[in-house]
């Protein structure tokens, strides 16, 4: 079984807005060990107290398990890695969920078009447009 990791973006998505996810991205989420960081949460919590984002991160944090997901908590071993990636990306949220992918390892799936530089470990995954 696949280890997948869930960007903030495609964890929103999945739990609020499932269409958008093409269905290659749906079945594998369906198919895999699927993890949220959290630092997916805290990315949450600070976008909508500055009201970057119209969510709830408690909500959110609630509907992890009964998804199928699991949490996966930030350790030191994930902090440390990011000093060890390059600097394709600025955002300190983005970085983490890298360097997690990188330390466990997991696939991150990401809409990102910036991440997929870090190689590997990230699969790039574009919204589902609506056709007419």
């Amino acid at each position: 079984m696949s280890r997948i990791l869930l960007d903030t973006h495609l964890l929103l998505w999945a739990l609020s807005e499932p269409r958008k996810l093409p269905a290659e991205a749906r079945r594998q989420i369906d198919e895999a060990e699927v993890f949220v960081s959290a630092a997916s949460i805290w990315e949450v919590s600070i976008k909508a107290a500055i009201g970057k984002l119209a969510a709830d991160s408690s909500q959110l944090l609630a509907e992890i398990e009964p998804a199928g997901f699991r949490l996966l908590p930030v350790t030191g071993h994930h902090a440390a890695a990011v000093a060890h990636l390059p600097t394709y990306h600025n955002d300190p949220f983005d970085r983490m969920l890298v360097a997690q992918a990188k330390t466990e390892p997991l696939l991150l799936l990401t809409n990102d078009s910036a991440l997929p530089a870090y190689g590997d470990c990230v699969k790039l995954v574009v919204a589902q447009t609506r056709r007419r």
